[in-house]
């Protein structure tokens, strides 16, 4: 595949007039790239892709002044685009109705497979706010889970800050082009995130931040996420919008409760009203989404489901409500609760890493996490990814101090 003319067929769809994302959804759902989706624009209508004027008007090719001109800028400015069938393209964003076509990324791209969490608040909050927000943003981050957020002042600021301190690292989703300096306080959150996290947006070079585009930018932010944590907001914020998509897009949606009386707090006494997880660390987050990381990643199997297929007795109710998890992450360490059941790795569909690591903790007691990288030849990533995934499907028990032992087969 050719990634510039897939990019330049990305602009095309991008600016055809009236053509908008769930349009190019069904297309990709039915042509192999973007360039022979854009090429066979005059059959759309006849295969009920889109309507006649849609297709009439991208096969007049209306849109090829705006689409070569933002071609060329990316271009100039060397920018990074990652389109639909671009290996590094996330599955999370395929799966909403409203998808981008195509991401300008300035970063870590890998960043966008791993699992993520978006953190999201009020640019104008309380220091109670500020605290909690970046002290769960690092709990999340060093265990290898990615901080999602907005790179807005207050409550996402701190949330990259958190993101940034650990080896799950941080993704920013802007309003604006990668070129626009905006919000100009967090020039020094920017900095890091390129060196060590990553920027997105499916905005072109030039583009302004207007107040439209940020409800638009919030789906995608909700989009890269298994959940949406609310730290402060209150009851007209914008951070309920990302909220609400996260529940229209199937993510759990979680909410800090605050001061009684706090007016930036409304918002998220509203949501725990609603149904919304009430969370004061990381390890409410990660106790919730033990179980749904198998149903949002394809490759995990439902650990749940493995334990009832093996007489194992589980009762579906308290694992919701977190009453059944294997341990506990106070912020530092984890702590063991109960004793993990037997399991059957034959059913799991285990990686060729994964049975990797799985061997040597075989063949020791336990071994750190650190010790693990070194003896597999890993970056800190990888291995607190692959470590993350197989206590996920619960092939492996993680102790306090970050040391691993494998379950019992």
């Amino acid at each position: 595949m050719d990634l510039q003319q897939e990019f330049f067929a990305c602009l095309a769809l991008k600016h055809t007039p009236r053509l908008g994302p769930k349009v190019w959804r069904e297309l990709f759902a039915v042509y192999p790239s973007a360039f022979e989706a854009v090429r066979d624009a005059a059959s759309w209508h006849d295969r009920e892709l889109s309507s006649k004027a849609q297709a009439k008007a991208c096969a007049a090719e209306v849109w090829r002044e705006k689409a070569e001109a933002e071609y060329r800028e990316a271009r100039r400015q060397g920018m990074d685009v990652v389109t639909w069938f671009d290996p590094r393209f996330p599955d999370s964003l395929k799966e909403i109705s409203d998808p981008p076509a195509m991401l300008y990324v300035h970063g870590d791209a890998g960043l966008l497979s791993n699992p993520g969490v978006a953190v999201v608040g009020a640019r104008e909050c309380t220091r109670l706010g500020l605290e909690t927000a970046g002290r769960i943003s690092t709990q999340l981050s060093k265990i290898g889970i990615t901080v999602v957020s907005g790179l807005a002042l207050g409550i996402d600021r701190q949330a990259h800050l958190g993101g940034l301190k650990g080896v799950g690292s941080s993704i920013a989703v802007l309003g604006c082009g990668l070129d626009v300096d905006y919000p100009q306080g967090n020039a020094d959150v920017r900095g890091e995130l390129y060196e060590k996290g990553l920027v997105v947006s499916e905005y072109g070079p030039g583009v302004k931040p207007r107040g439209g585009h940020f409800p638009v930018r919030n789906r995608l932010i909700s989009g890269l996420s298994l959940g949406v944590l609310v730290a402060e907001a209150a009851h007209n914020s914008g951070s309920l919008i990302t909220a609400r998509l996260a529940g229209e897009q199937g993510r759990d949606v979680f909410a800090v409760p605050g001061p009684i009386g706090q007016p930036t707090f409304s918002g998220c006494h509203r949501l725990i009203k609603q149904g919304a997880a009430l969370v004061e660390s990381a390890s409410d987050i990660v106790e919730i989404l033990r179980f749904d990381f198998a149903r949002e990643l394809a490759a995990l199997p439902d650990p749940v489901a493995a334990d009832e297929e093996n007489g194992v007795d589980v009762d579906r109710a308290l694992v919701k409500n977190k009453k059944a998890s294997v341990g506990a992450y106070d912020g530092t360490e984890w702590t063991q609760r109960r004793r993990s059941p037997l399991v059957d790795r034959e059913t799991m569909g285990l990686s060729q890493d994964e049975k990797r690591v799985l061997a040597l903790l075989d063949d020791a007691d336990k071994m750190h996490i650190d010790a693990l990288g070194r003896e597999l030849g890993w970056d800190s990533s990888t291995v607190s990814r692959i470590m993350l995934m197989l206590e996920m499907r619960g092939a492996v028990q993680q102790l306090p101090g970050m040391w691993y032992l494998a379950r019992e087969v």
